[in-house]
């Protein structure tokens, strides 16, 4: 034996859904809602309002301290930063949603990643007996889905919003936008930007409404639309994005939709592609490689691409002037970006 080798890791792996589950059940029962805005309570009030015992109640606050989820001062307990940006509904990063979407739509699911793996198919759902799951208004996608993407795709446009300069761009087409937290973000941080979200018929009602909560009816405009089906793009825009949409899909299909990027930009347009990038090696970063089984639990063809098979992709359509951008975000780890010469 190894002395130097220590077991600690791989009991962290082992444990590790132990935090995810305090966290979802800590939402679902409305924990850090209940202590928005400043407000501290006792252990027994916070037992007597979450409807549970002192005994499970104690455990669950001790879990919570321990995550950095709450803050203890004697014996009040209160949120922390962390929580009280992102886990008190109604806020505009609410990630809530996020978590219970992961808790109800993919923990189950991820228990069954030994059939995903042998079977090469999805888990959480039939393709055999219910189409693409994006393409119908599935309760669990539309109700849950789209509504989590949001709150992490507002925070990830936020840290792009710092790491790339959109003061050159005037229009941009957010391809598959879901409920326009891209450009809702964007639009706020550069007024001088014009949006126009581009999703399924469905999906786009859903998304005029965060449009409108926002006060961008103005800027934001919305165009129904399949780029499966469509044979091109809505034009006139100098930037198109996709953003975590590339991972969906196989690299035939991601080929064919960047072809139709190049072809729906004017020269000099530029497309930026933000996802959790592999490096090259494939080797990382895990929340990258991660995110490729969850494709693999979640989809018929998606899988995370490393950034090479992206600069690849963009050549080949003949964009030019490649370049990639790093940075830390809920949702992207970097963006690949390639301009039509």
């Amino acid at each position: 034996m190894d002395e130097n080798v220590s077991l600690v890791p791989l009991v962290d792996l082992t444990s590790g859904f132990w935090a995810f589950k305090t966290l979802a059940s800590s939402v679902e029962m409305g924990l850090f809602t209940r202590l928005a805005d400043g407000r501290s309570a006792t252990l027994a009030k916070l037992s007597s309002e979450l409807g549970i015992e002192e005994r499970p109640a104690r455990l669950l606050l001790a879990g919570c301290a321990s995550l950095g989820l709450l803050e203890k001062d004697g014996g009040l307990y209160r949120n922390s930063a962390l929580s009280e940006e992102y886990l008190v509904e109604g806020r505009p990063y609410y990630f809530g949603d996020a978590v219970s979407y992961c808790d109800e739509r993919e923990y189950i699911p991820w228990h069954r990643l030994g059939d995903a793996l042998r079977e090469n198919r999805p888990v959480t759902w039939d393709p055999d007996t219910q189409g693409t799951p994006f393409a119908v208004e599935d309760p669990i996608m539309t109700g849950m889905f789209w509504k989590a993407m949001h709150s992490v795709s507002r925070a990830t446009a936020r840290v792009l919003a710092e790491n790339y300069d959109f003061g050159p761009h005037r229009r941009v087409l957010d391809v598959g936008g879901g409920l326009g937290a891209y450009l809702i973000e964007l639009c706020q941080r550069h007024p001088h930007l014009r949006g126009t979200l581009y999703d399924l018929p469905h999906v786009c009602p859903m998304a005029r409404e965060k449009i409108a909560a926002a006060g961008l009816e103005e800027t934001v405009g919305t165009v129904p639309g399949d780029f499966f089906q469509d044979a091109a793009l809505p034009d006139d825009h100098d930037m198109i994005l996709l953003s975590m949409i590339l991972h969906d899909w196989d690299e035939d299909t991601n080929r064919t939709l960047l072809k139709k990027c190049y072809d729906a930009l004017p020269v000099g347009g530029v497309v930026l592609v933000s996802e959790m990038l592999l490096n090259p090696e494939r080797t990382g970063p895990p929340v990258a490689a991660l995110m490729g089984l969850n494709m693999l639990v979640e989809t018929e063809h998606g899988e995370n691409y490393s950034e090479d098979e992206y600069v690849t992709w963009l050549q080949d359509a003949g964009f030019t002037d490649i370049q990639i951008i790093r940075f830390s975000s809920a949702g992207a780890n970097g963006a690949v970006i390639g301009r039509r010469g």
